[in-house]
């Protein structure tokens, strides 16, 4: 693994996570309360004992490379660390990245330098845990000159992904990016080439690209500067690729998900409070997954009750009810409560007693961070920072799938309530 370079692309604007993404790059989202996005491939390296890591991003970056710089500090006695690197203007290039292989090819000088044989290309917002080494050995064994990373995928959902056919060997031999009707039944395989079972493969007859690739080196740097053209390596680069190289299939069997939508990182959150063994779990003592220490103190519950969620730690809830929700850092929940599958980011501070006295009777227009008396959530995102007045209803009461209300500090997509970092939503407010 020492001979391997690790660059987390960390995606375009995030239009699909807006407004998540209105103040932070996509891989900087929180996730279950505790964690970024970006500690899930950056923790996956760690455990795969691959230290040298590039984050590629363009948009937001501040609190992403605040997060990484604060987060992933190595020993001064190896070559290990985590580095940001932002698009930049050069003499060669002033445009800003075009795509996922446009963003590695403005990277390609730096990446030349260092002394390795193979560099893995990884997604900043993908939800799962993988051991990168034997994907690695995998790619290795076959002398493969790029190898995919992916999932079997079932009938239902086949038509969403980039879908590929292989040979007896498993070697990619065509592509087809999001196929319908008789094009995508073109695309089945048998996928007990790569080690399902008959009924599994019977099941998932197709095999799905994670976008998440490792290239020998020198091939990576030639498709790249012999194809300007192309900027990215899904839709261009990949696919042009297996009629001249030996591109193999990698079958990854464990939990993934990409949680590039409002209603795909919802549902991957709310998935984590499941019982007794939640889709993908934080408790795995062998690969734990990474993120900032906080030194926060314990959470205090005060009369609440409390069914099938995750609360991080310096919370304080008084005299609530909470379900099936997650709880972020420093949520601050006052009496009469009531929320429900809803995910509340937390804060990034406390604010101090006498800033909370003057809103906390709710006789004033002075909100406090958090969550007002007698207010009912249910079925939303609340952003870090929120000022959620007292007897408010965020229900969604009229059903609504669609609606921008950024003057009114909140979004609905896909029917979840979303409010945004740094809101305030005054007493008495219906949603």
């Amino acid at each position: 693994m020492k001979r391997v370079l690790a660059i987390i692309l960390g995606g375009g604007a995030g239009t699909r996570l807006y407004p998540l993404t209105k103040l932070r790059a996509k891989p900087a989202v929180p996730l279950a309360g505790k964690y970024r996005l970006i500690d899930i491939p950056v923790s996956n390296c760690i455990n795969s004992e691959i230290y040298k890591i590039y984050v590629l991003t363009q948009f937001n970056s501040a609190s992403l490379n605040r997060h990484l710089s604060r987060t992933y500090v190595f020993s001064g006695f190896n070559e290990g660390f985590v580095e940001v690197l932002a698009a930049q203007q050069t003499p060669e290039n002033a445009n800003w990245f075009q795509g996922t292989a446009d963003a590695v090819r403005q990277y390609l000088t730096l990446f030349q330098e260092w002394d390795v044989d193979d560099l893995l290309i990884l997604s900043g917002d993908h939800l799962y845990r993988m051991d990168y080494g034997d994907f690695i050995r995998r790619h290795q064994e076959t002398n493969a000159d790029i190898t995919i990373s992916t999932v079997p995928m079932d009938d239902r959902r086949a038509s969403d992904f980039g879908l590929m056919k292989i040979d007896d060997a498993g070697r990619v031999v065509s592509f087809s990016e999001k196929p319908k009707g008789d094009a995508l039944k073109a695309m089945q395989v048998d996928t007990t080439v790569l080690g399902l079972s008959p009924e599994e493969a019977r099941q998932n007859p197709y095999i799905a690209s994670m976008g998440i690739y490792v290239f020998k080196k020198d091939v990576l740097i030639k498709l790249l500067k012999e194809n300007l053209e192309r900027t990215d390596f899904g839709k261009e680069i990949i696919p042009t690729s297996a009629d001249h190289y030996n591109v193999q299939a990698y079958l990854f069997s464990g939990y993934w998900e990409d949680i590039g939508t409002i209603e795909a990182f919802y549902e991957a959150n709310m998935a984590l409070t499941q019982q007794p063994y939640p889709p993908f779990s934080f408790y795995d003592e062998k690969a734990p997954i990474y993120t900032r220490p906080r030194y926060l103190p314990p959470t205090k519950l005060l009369d609440c009750h409390i069914k099938e969620s995750i609360i991080a730690e310096g919370c304080i809830l008084k005299d609530c009810s909470i379900t099936h929700s997650v709880l972020g850092v420093r949520t601050r929940i006052e009496s009469g409560c009531l929320i429900e599958d809803t995910m509340i980011m937390g804060a990034d501070y406390y604010q101090s007693l006498a800033e909370r006295s003057s809103g906390s009777d709710c006789s004033t227009d002075k909100v406090p961070l958090g969550i007002g008396r007698e207010t009912t959530i249910r079925r939303a995102i609340i952003d870090k920072n929120a000022h959620i007045g007292c007897n408010v209803q965020i229900i969604n009461k009229d059903r609504v799938q669609e609606a921008e209300r950024e003057n009114l500090g909140f979004f609905i997509r896909s029917g979840i309530v979303v409010v945004l970092k740094g809101a305030t939503i005054p007493d008495g407010t219906i949603i």
